[in-house]
């Protein structure tokens, strides 16, 4: 057996809404089971379940929050909390809260469909937060725990623990092999729909935020490459792309294709690796694979934010060639845009002139240093290293 114990996936803000609804699910069962009497487990069955032949509107919510006993319980809770806090930080409180409600009560509807027992229990609503997860975080690993004649951990990725194991598994091949029994399977797959589509949905509209590693993303690049395989099975478009449109045509074998392919998934791969060092806060994990990922396509840059934490890093360890090359695709990324591009300006023409002794490039970061700083003490730095630059050139100096 082996179940989900907790993803690479960092919470960088505390998931409020999935801890209140763990904790009303935990003191419900307090409440009814643990210290309750026969009155409670009455009002319980009468009033909280989900009773499908003849629904009351409320069922549909109170049953997201009961259980049959503590075992029933422990699992759902413990899927809730390894999913949970990532998609809550990634959604917000509000968002979050609405897609456990919405996934829960479409998860009562295909049960209701196929079948007349009553319902309980918060797995169609977590099923939805499931795969929610999976849809904002493909790329990211499950630490699962296994037991049989001894206990371990290992990682799998998200898209095959969640695809093929919970889903696959668990929900469709295990039940047509064991035969009917007490799990809500139908309810199950409806929330694992639910949670998917919406949360592709929410992607499409840019209502969450998007960023390079979520399922939108990754079919994107998907497109992209199976597009380029296409395209480049042309001899003519091929040797265009690689010599211009003066080219004669060149034969590229499936395996230089293939090749293409695997370089654009190895960059795919580091940056993803690169990402998850920096939100872990391995800046230097993360520099070392910046240096293999610009090795096979010097043109990388990272995010905004990434590229500056990786650069500062380089000049941090000294490493003062990989910093100006590193601020230097800062620069030239987000130069017109960013706040701290005339600082990094003046930073790179000091890198340039102090630790490189390379004054052209040095006077040129400078200069444009120099006309963006109106006052203060970076105007007086910048004065001072421009005119040390242009000593060394043997140009006069400017007067201040």
């Amino acid at each position: 057996m082996i179940i989900p114990i907790r993803t690479a996936t960092p919470v960088h803000r505390t998931p409020l809404a999935n801890h209140a609804i763990l904790a009303a699910n935990i003191l419900l069962f307090m409440i009814l089971d643990l210290f309750g009497g026969a009155q409670s487990q009455e009002f319980k069955n009468q009033y909280l379940v989900l009773h499908t032949d003849f629904p009351a509107f409320h069922e549909y919510f109170t049953y997201q929050f009961i259980h049959a006993d503590w075992m029933h319980l422990a699992g759902n809770m413990l899927f809730l909390w390894v999913f949970g806090n990532a998609v809550n930080a990634k959604m917000g409180d509000l968002a979050y809260g609405l897609l456990y409600l919405a996934g829960g009560v479409f998860a009562a509807f295909a049960f209701g469909i196929n079948g007349d027992a009553d319902l309980l229990g918060a797995s169609g609503a977590i099923a939805g937060v499931t795969t929610a997860y999976l849809a904002l975080f493909p790329r990211s690993h499950i630490t699962v725990l296994y037991w049989l004649f001894f206990v371990g951990t290992f990682e799998l990725p998200a898209l095959l623990m969640i695809g093929l194991k919970i889903i696959l598994w668990d929900n469709i091949i295990s039940p047509q092999l064991s035969g009917p029994g007490q799990v809500a399977t139908s309810a199950h797959l409806a929330g694992y729909l639910f949670g998917f589509v919406a949360t592709m949905f929410l992607l499409l509209i840019r209502a969450l935020p998007r960023d390079q590693f979520d399922m939108l993303a990754l079919l994107k690049r998907w497109n992209q490459r199976r597009s380029y395989r296409q395209l480049m099975t042309d001899p003519q478009t091929r040797a265009a792309a690689q010599y211009g449109t003066v080219a004669r045509p060149v034969s590229v074998t499936p395996q230089q294709a293939a090749a293409e392919v695997a370089r654009l998934d190895q960059i795919g791969g580091l940056r993803l690796r690169i990402a998850e060092c920096l939100d872990d806060g391995d800046a230097g994990a993360a520099a070392t694979l910046y240096e293999q990922l610009v090795a096979i396509d010097p043109a990388q840059c990272l995010s905004a934010r990434h590229q500056i934490t990786v650069a500062r890093d380089f000049y941090a360890s000294a490493r003062y060639p990989q910093a100006a090359a590193a601020f230097e695709r800062y620069v030239g990324s987000y130069g017109s845009t960013s706040p701290e591009a005339d600082e990094i300006r003046l930073l790179l023409g000091i890198i340039y002139a102090r630790d490189l002794r390379q004054y052209e490039a040095a006077e040129r970061h400078l200069e444009a240093a120099w006309k963006k700083c109106s006052q203060g003490t970076r105007r007086t730095q910048c004065f001072d290293w421009l005119n040390k630059v242009r000593q060394a050139l043997g140009k006069p100096v400017i007067d201040g």
